[in-house]
């Protein structure tokens, strides 16, 4: 993703934020850019959390393992560095084979009591789930998925970490806002909720019409890009993701909708395109606060 000098100094001119952690302190100020950690997988923790602190960006969605790699054993040394930025982890990323029953399952879940033990230690009260379920499944696999994500939720409830639901545009299991919905409420317990994924959401099962489905308040968290209209959908894959406003998802309509829902809260950015992931993570956070904030404020 290189930028070429008229669009860096575009990048440049967006105003900082003088008061590090104002636009994560009133719910009434809506959604807010947050930077996934993914986006900047290529670096190492340190390195990204300064980059996307410089650029401005307050809201931070951390990969546990880069967080582990940073700060070994003592966990309170990333917290320092969040703390020493200005920066808020609002989400962390990620346990995945929690939903489906199988030979993955038993290393995800003690997986997850460390990954929520660390989640805690650097104040993040939620983690993202998505569902990657491969095998073929019926209508009567459903009732212990529930059940397995009623479990995982258990594990996560004593750390104070909500543990949230994606469904992902490939999942055999839950791949479309409908099902997560149904999985979730089903479940009802106070540390399971539903998050929403925008490419997810515009490149897979789901229809514009299911934001409807959402009660006032019951989306959890937002991961935005756009999908590109080019090439087919068969062939996408994660790092065909790209730049809000790049592509041909309508997300400004999908905002609407969703601030009628009542959501209050981040936009995070998250990109596997290898030439973004190996990018200055200053200038890729940059790059997010350019092309997020003009669609959701």
């Amino acid at each position: 993703m290189p930028l070429n000098r008229r669009e860096f100094m575009a990048l440049a001119s967006l105003p900082l934020v003088s008061n590090p952690l104002a636009v994560l302190a009133d719910e009434d100020d809506g959604m807010f850019v947050c930077m996934h950690e993914i986006t900047s997988i290529t670096f190492d923790f340190r390195t990204a959390m300064e980059g996307y602190a410089r650029a401005g960006v307050r809201a931070v969605e951390p990969d546990l393992g880069k967080v582990r790699e940073f700060a070994g054993k003592e966990s309170r040394m990333a917290r320092q560095l969040l703390d020493d930025l200005g920066l808020k982890a609002v989400s962390c990323s990620n346990q995945l084979f929690l939903e489906e029953s199988g030979p993955r399952r038993a290393a995800a879940v003690e997986d997850l009591k460390w990954k929520v033990e660390l989640a805690e230690a650097i104040g993040a009260d939620r983690m993202v789930i998505p569902s990657a379920a491969s095998e073929p499944h019926t209508r009567e696999d459903y009732e212990q998925v529930i059940a397995n994500l009623r479990e995982a939720a258990d594990i996560a409830q004593p750390h104070k970490v909500a543990l949230m639901v994606e469904h992902t545009r490939l999942s055999t299991l839950i791949n479309n806002l409908r099902t997560a919905l149904m999985v979730v409420r089903k479940a009802d317990h106070p540390n399971l909720k539903v998050m929403l994924d925008t490419f997810h959401f515009w490149s897979g099962m789901s229809k514009f019409e299911d934001l409807d489905l959402l009660r006032d308040g019951e989306l959890h968290h937002l991961h935005f890009e756009d999908v590109p209209g080019e090439p087919p959908l068969e062939t996408f894959g994660q790092q065909s993701r790209v730049f809000p406003g790049e592509g041909i998802a309508p997300l400004r309509r999908i905002v609407e909708v969703l601030k009628r829902k009542g959501y209050r809260g981040p936009a995070s950015l998250e990109l596997f395109n290898p030439k973004v992931q190996a990018t200055d993570p200053h200038i890729v956070a940059m790059q997010a606060r350019k092309t997020i904030e003009p669609l959701i404020t």
